[in-house]
């Protein structure tokens, strides 16, 4: 198979282009605001308290995380994966429709937007992580099928049936006649990521708030997202790519995206334990829940 003939720019305005990665945070950042006010809407997933957020904070908080997405994003990037560029050029930084996006830096940006925004707003960060997590698979989905109709972010060579060739037309006019990934049948590692980052996750998500409604332990659900994360994204990274301008450690042994990933397994295992004691739930509440919630949701 080879990469379809899909042009990474939507829509031609004038001297504007509106690309499919820049629609992708979009849609996530939409999508994911959509959602989240479903949940704050069905009283049922918090009785007999009322949601954490109302929807004037939901449009507040969107703010905040947008930001701490694209800051967090670019700035990972630039020190986890690609620094010496950015040495030399400092404006590189800002070129962020070039590509150049770390998930694991945009996570730690909106960690830092969401302590900032909870106690600002007085909320429990535990609970808003939860709404959080439910929302992240959606915007991961859309990202990931943008790095797959760029052509970038490919997997390691393989003589798989579905693997893939990573050139067309449009990467060919890119890179002047040549494909960056060679004429090799490659992981279509994008996909993978958006199924089990997108797809599996949000399925998890939704069962965890829908079924098991455990909205009502603050910090479970957004243990298993980041664990979930965590591990998925090591096991894609056996058949992705590493960036070639990556030490040879990252390449060979481990590589970043593992390494970060594995710290999210150990801090989402950690907040998995400690939501299911009860150490999340904001002073004096523990009382209250146990003696008022539904069997099995304490």
């Amino acid at each position: 198979m080879t990469l379809p003939d899909i042009d990474p720019v939507l829509l031609h305005i004038g001297p504007l282009a509106l690309r499919w990665y820049a629609l992708a945070y979009v849609a996530g950042i939409a999508v994911g605001w959509w959602y989240l006010t479903q949940l704050i809407r069905k009283e049922s997933l918090w009785a007999p308290y009322p949601a954490p957020l109302s929807r004037e904070n939901l449009e507040d908080l969107i703010i905040w995380m947008a930001l701490g997405i694209i800051l967090g994003g670019r700035i990972g990037y630039v020190l986890f994966y690609d620094l010496a560029p950015i040495l030399k050029n400092p404006l590189q930084f800002f070129k962020v429709w070039e590509g150049g996006m770390s998930f694991h830096g945009g996570f730690i940006g909106v960690c830092i937007a969401g302590v900032l925004y909870s106690r600002r707003h007085r909320i429990n960060p535990w609970t808003l992580g939860d709404l959080l997590s439910c929302a992240a698979p959606i915007g991961l989905f859309f990202g990931r099928i943008a790095n797959f109709i760029n052509g970038e972010l490919w997997g390691r060579t393989t003589d798989a049936p579905w693997g893939m060739v990573f050139c067309n037309k449009y990467l060919l006019q890119q890179y002047g006649g040549v494909c960056p990934a060679g004429y090799l049948p490659r992981h279509p590692s994008q996909l993978y990521e958006a199924v089990l980052e997108g797809i599996v996750l949000f399925v998890v998500g939704y069962l965890l708030v829908h079924v098991w409604r455990r909205l009502r332990q603050p910090g479970l659900i957004m243990g298993v997202f980041v664990a979930g994360y965590g591990l998925a994204r090591v096991l894609v990274e056996f058949v992705r790519e590493p960036d070639a301008q990556m030490l040879p450690f990252f390449k060979h042994v481990i590589t970043m995206g593992q390494t970060l990933s594995l710290l999210m397994i150990i801090g989402g295992g950690i907040a998995i334990w400690l939501a299911l004691r009860g150490k999340t739930l904001p002073a004096g509440f523990t009382a209250t829940l146990e003696t008022k919630a539904p069997d099995g949701l304490a």
